[in-house]
C-alpha cells in the first residue's frame, strides 16, 4: 500500500424532505456546484426569488425552516475495499445534519465549524454505495434546544442562535438579512490509507535577539514502526534545512527542531514594514521499507509577534499595541464579516480582490469578527502573502451565551480544531475570546465580578465566562503559540469594557450610544479602538440592483431602501448627523452623495486624530483603530466602506490618505477668554490651528511643510513655508498658531471668515501627504457660485486618468460617470487653487467627468 488517496465527492442530488415550495415530493434536483447550500441551488434553478432584491428576503424564510436532504453514489472499487483504513471526510456540515452510509447512520453533526472524519470501511461495499445527508432546520432545532435550556439576553438575531453553533448572522444582524442557509457548505472526500499524518504542528519562534526556533511535531494514526522525514524550503525553493529518517516513536509521534542565529533566517512583516518571506514546509511518512505513506505540505514564516501593554509616560493605564520583530506597529485596519450570506460562493479570486483592497489603502489589519465564521483557508493565506495581520475572534457574538456540558464540549472541539487548522499562520496574531459578550453582560447587569478569577462562573447568570477564561485560553496555550484576548472588547485590570486606558475599545458613542459629534474622537480615543463606524450609502449602482427595476421606490424613506438598511432607528441618526453638518437634499442621488461623504469625513478624522495619538515609545496612547467595516455580506446601505460588490464608498479613500506612510493634520478649535471673572459680554474669540503629521516609517523623515491659507468668500490668500522634520515611527508636533486672517471676534454676531487651510508635506516635488482643514460645521459656510470656481476636470491623454484643478477651494469631490463604473484612484477629494491633482480612472476611456462636491448647487 502506497500513498494516501483521497477523492473528493461533487456528483450530489439534493431534496425538500417530503416535498414543498423547493422540490415537488420525490425529486431530486442535481446541485450546480459542490460544495454547496440550499438557497444557492434554489436561486440557481429559479425555484426562489433573489433575496438580495426588493423584499424577497421575506420570500424565502421558509427555506431556513425546512427539512433538506443530499444524496451520491459512491463508487468504490476492490483494491480500495483492499485499503486498511477507509474513512469519510467532512470537512463542514450546516449544521444538524445526520449522515447515513447504506442506510447505516454514521455521524451526527451539529456544529457548523466541526470537521469529521469517519471510519467506513465496514459499512462500504464493493460497486455503489448510497451516502445520504439529512439537514434538520437549524432555527427550529435551536428553539427546540432554548425550551429545554432557556431563554437568554443577546442582542441582534433570535435568541435561539445562542444555543446552535452555527454562523450568527445567518439570524440577521443591523446590517444583514436573515437568511438561514443549510446543507454540505465544505467538501466531502473519501480517504484511503495505511498510516497518515493527523496533526502535524509547526512552530516558528523568534526570540527577543530575532534568533530563530523551528520545532515540528506529527502525530500519526498507526502506532507501528516507521520513519518521517521533513524539509524546510526556503522562498526560492531552496533547502534551508531537512531531516531524513526521523524515527517514529511507539506512541506514532516524531518530532525535529532546528536553530538559527539572527539574520540567518528571513523574518516576515507586515505590510510596509518589510518583506513576506514564506518557507515551506514538506512532511513524509514511510514505513520500514522506505514507502511513501503519507505527505503534508504547509507554508510557514518567522516572526516574533508581541502584544504589549506597558505603563505610559502622562496618562493613566497600558498601552495595548502589537510589536513584530521588536517593531511597534500602529494598525490601521477594518473589521471583517462573511463577505456573503451565502459562503460557498466565495472564491480565493473573491478573497484576493477584497484583501487586496485592504493593502491598496493603506490598512495592515483585519479583525475577523465573532459572528461569523472562521475563515477558509484561502483567505489566511493571502493575508500571510500580502503582510496583513489578523485578529481572529472566536464565535460568539453580542450574546449571553449557555455553558452546559454538551454545548462546552462542542465549543471545546471547535475551538481545538480551528486553532490547529490557523496557528501556522503568520498573519494571525491574536485570538480573542467573543465580541462584545462582556459589554452585553455590564449592559444587562448579570453577575459579573471582574475581581473574581478563581470562580467556576457556570452557576451564575453569565455562564459563558467559563469559556472565555477557561475553555478557550486552555485550547490556544496548548496548541498554539498565539496570544490569547478574552474578549473584544476587553480591558482587564479589573475595568469594564468602555474604560479607554486599558485594552481594546469598541468606541460607538458615535453613531450608537450618545452620538457625539465625530470631532470628538480625540476625547473618545482608547488605547486600542478595534470598533467605530458611521454608515454611508453604497454606490447609486448597488441601490438599483436592489431596487430591481422598481422606479417607484427609487428614494431615500422608500420600503425597498428600508429593506436594505438593517440598523434600528438608522433614520434618526443618518439625519442626525447629516442636519448637524450639511446643508443637504434628498434626492436619492444627492442623499447617496451626502451620506457618502458624512462618513468619509467622519472616519478620516477618527484615523486623523487617532493617529496623532502614536507619539513615540511610551507614549502610544492610541495604538490602533479598525474600521467597522470594510465590506458587506449582501447589497445593503451599512458601516461597510467598501459595498458588496466591490466597490469602494469615498470613505475608503479618505481612510487610505489618513493610513499613507506621511501625513499631515490639523485642528482648529475657538479659544474664548472673558475679561474677567464677572463678565459675560466682554470677551474674545481666537481661533487656534494646530498641525502635526505622521510618519510611519522607521527613520526620521526631513520635509517641508507647506501652508496655504484661503478666504472661500473673497480673493485673499496667504502661503508659508518651514523646513521640518517628521520622527520616526511617531506623530510629530509641527505648528500652534492662530488661524491665518481670521479676525479675532469679541461678540457672537461676528461670523467668521470662511477660512480654508491647506497644508503639505512635500519632499521636492513629491507630495508626501496633504489636506485641508474648513470650517465646521459646512452647513453654514456660503459657498461661491459653481460658475466662479474655475473647477476644471480634464481627461489626460491616456483617458485613464482625470486632472482636477480649481481657482477658489472646493470640498468633497465625487467623481462618477454614466454607464459602466470607473475603477477610482482617489474619492472625496478636497481642491485648492495651486495644488491640481491627478485621479487615475481604469475603465474611463476618454468619458467625461461628472463632479458632486459641497455647494454644488443641489442642496
Amino acid at each position: 500500500m502506497a500513498l494516501i488517496s483521497s477523492r473528493s465527492l461533487t456528483d450530489w442530488s439534493f431534496t425538500q424532505v417530503d416535498g414543498g415550495e423547493g422540490t415537488k415530493d420525490g425529486e431530486w434536483l442535481q446541485v450546480s456546484s459542490f460544495p454547496t447550500t440550499v438557497h444557492v441551488e434554489l436561486l440557481k434553478l429559479k425555484r426562489i426569488p433573489d433575496p438580495f432584491i426588493g423584499l424577497h428576503e421575506w420570500d424565502v424564510q421558509w427555506v431556513g425552516e425546512k427539512e433538506w436532504a443530499f444524496k451520491t453514489t459512491l463508487e468504490v472499487n476492490e483494491a480500495e475495499l483492499a485499503s486498511p483504513n477507509i474513512d469519510l471526510v467532512f470537512e463542514g456540515l450546516d449544521t444538524f445534519a445526520i449522515v447515513k452510509l447504506n442506510g447505516t447512520v454514521i455521524l451526527k453533526a451539529e456544529n457548523q465549524f466541526h470537521s469529521h472524519r469517519v471510519p467506513v470501511k465496514s459499512t462500504l461495499k464493493s460497486g455503489a454505495n448510497e451516502l445520504l445527508i439529512n439537514f434538520e432546520s437549524a432555527f427550529l432545532k435551536g428553539r427546540d434546544i432554548e425550551k429545554v435550556h432557556g431563554k437568554n439576553a443577546l442582542w441582534n438575531g433570535d435568541s435561539s442562535r445562542l444555543h446552535v453553533r452555527k454562523a450568527q448572522y445567518n439570524y440577521g444582524w443591523d446590517w444583514g438579512p436573515i437568511l438561514m442557509t443549510v446543507g454540505p457548505w465544505k467538501p466531502i472526500k473519501l480517504e484511503t490509507y495505511q498510516n497518515r499524518i493527523t496533526d502535524f504542528d509547526v512552530r516558528a519562534q523568534v526570540s527577543e535577539a530575532l534568533d530563530a526556533k523551528l520545532s515540528a511535531s506529527f502525530s500519526f494514526s498507526e502506532k507501528t514502526p516507521g520513519y518521517a522525514s521533513f524539509i524546510l524550503k526556503k522562498p526560492d525553493g531552496s533547502v534551508e534545512a531537512s531531516a531524513e529518517k526521523i524515527p517514529v516513536n511507539g506512541a506514532g509521534v516524531a518530532k525535529v527542531n532546528f536553530e538559527w542565529q539572527s539574520g540567518e533566517i528571513q523574518l516576515w512583516y507586515p505590510v510596509g514594514y518589510g518583506a513576506q518571506p514564506l518557507y515551506t514546509v514538506e512532511a513524509s511518512l514511510t514505513d520500514k521499507n522506505g514507502t511513501v505513506l503519507d505527505k503534508k505540505t504547509d507554508k510557514v514564516a518567522f516572526r516574533r509577534a508581541a502584544i504589549i501593554q506597558d505603563k505610559l509616560i502622562d496618562q493613566d493605564g497600558l498601552t495595548f499595541l502589537f510589536e513584530i520583530n521588536n517593531i511597534r506597529v500602529f494598525c490601521g485596519g477594518s473589521n471583517w464579516i462573511p463577505a456573503d450570506s451565502f459562503l460557498t460562493t466565495m472564491s480565493a479570486e473573491r478573497y484576493r480582490a477584497w484583501l487586496q483592497l485592504l493593502v491598496d489603502g493603506n490598512q495592515n489589519m483585519v479583525r475577523i469578527w465573532g459572528g461569523g465564521v472562521y475563515e477558509y483557508d484561502e483567505f489566511y493565506e493571502i493575508c500571510d502573502e500580502l503582510g496583513i495581520l489578523v485578529w481572529q475572534d472566536f464565535m460568539f457574538g453580542c450574546g449571553q451565551y449557555p455553558a452546559y456540558d454538551s454545548f462546552l464540549n462542542s465549543v471545546r472541539e471547535e475551538a481545538t480544531q480551528n486553532v490547529k487548522r490557523l496557528r501556522h499562520h503568520p498573519s494571525v496574531v491574536i485570538f480573542a475570546g467573543n465580541n462584545e459578550d462582556y459589554q452585553l453582560a455590564e449592559s444587562e447587569n448579570l453577575q459579573l465580578d471582574y475581581s473574581d478569577e478563581t470562580s467556576d462562573y457556570r452557576k451564575t447568570n453569565f455562564p459563558a465566562r467559563f469559556i472565555y477564561e477557561r475553555v478557550l485560553p486552555s485550547v490556544v496555550a496548548e496548541y498554539s503559540d498565539v496570544y490569547y484576548h478574552r474578549a473584544s472588547p476587553y480591558s482587564g485590570h479589573g475595568k469594564k469594557t468602555t474604560d479607554k486606558t486599558f485594552g481594546d475599545l469598541h468606541q460607538w458613542n458615535v453613531w450608537h450610544g450618545s452620538q457625539e459629534p465625530w470631532h470628538n474622537w480625540d476625547i473618545l480615543a482608547g488605547r486600542f479602538v478595534s470598533e467605530f463606524g458611521m454608515q454611508g450609502y453604497p454606490d447609486i449602482r448597488t441601490v438599483d440592483y436592489w431596487l430591481g427595476g422598481n422606479k417607484a421606490e427609487r428614494f431615500p424613506q422608500s420600503r425597498t431602501n428600508n429593506n436594505h438598511n438593517k440598523a434600528d432607528g438608522f433614520e434618526r441618526r443618518l439625519e442626525l448627523y447629516l442636519m448637524e453638518n450639511f446643508k443637504h437634499a434628498f434626492d436619492i442621488e444627492s442623499y447617496v452623495y451626502y451620506t457618502q461623504i458624512m462618513q468619509a469625513e467622519t472616519l478620516a478624522s477618527a484615523y486623523r486624530l487617532w493617529r496623532r495619538n502614536w507619539r513615540g515609545k511610551g507614549r502610544e496612547y492610541t495604538a490602533g483603530a479598525l474600521v467597522w467595516q470594510i465590506n458587506d455580506c449582501w447589497p445593503v446601505t451599512s458601516w461597510a466602506i467598501v459595498d458588496y460588490f466591490l466597490r469602494p464608498k469615498p470613505a475608503y479613500f479618505t481612510v487610505a490618505r489618513e493610513l499613507r506612510p506621511f501625513t499631515v493634520g490639523m485642528t482648529r478649535k475657538d479659544n474664548k477668554v472673558f475679561a474677567n471673572d464677572r463678565t459675560a459680554a466682554d470677551f474674545t474669540i481666537k481661533s487656534v490651528l494646530e498641525i502635526w503629521g505622521t510618519n510611519s516609517t522607521l527613520v526620521d523623515k526631513k520635509a517641508t511643510l507647506e501652508i496655504a491659507s484661503f478666504d472661500v468668500e473673497s480673493d485673499w490668500s496667504e502661503k508659508w513655508q518651514k523646513e521640518v522634520v517628521l520622527a520616526a515611527n511617531s506623530s510629530t508636533e509641527l505648528y500652534q498658531g492662530e488661524v491665518p486672517g481670521q479676525l479675532v471676534r469679541t461678540k457672537l454676531s461676528d461670523i467668521p471668515k470662511t477660512i480654508v487651510i491647506s497644508a503639505r508635506l512635500l519632499d521636492g516635488e513629491i507630495v508626501l501627504g496633504r489636506y485641508s482643514n474648513w470650517p465646521e460645521p459646512f452647513k453654514y459656510i456660503h459657498f461661491p457660485a459653481v460658475k466662479e470656481l474655475g473647477l476644471k476636470a480634464e481627461v489626460e491623454q491616456d483617458g485613464e486618468s482625470v486632472r482636477l484643478s480649481t481657482n477658489k477651494p472646493v470640498k468633497g469631490i465625487v467623481l462618477d460617470v454614466a454607464g459602466d463604473e470607473v475603477k477610482w484612484g482617489d474619492q472625496a477629494i478636497d481642491l485648492v487653487p495651486g495644488d491640481p491633482q491627478v485621479v487615475k480612472a481604469g475603465g474611463l476611456k476618454g468619458r467625461e467627468v461628472k463632479l458632486r462636491f459641497l455647494g454644488d448647487g443641489t442642496a
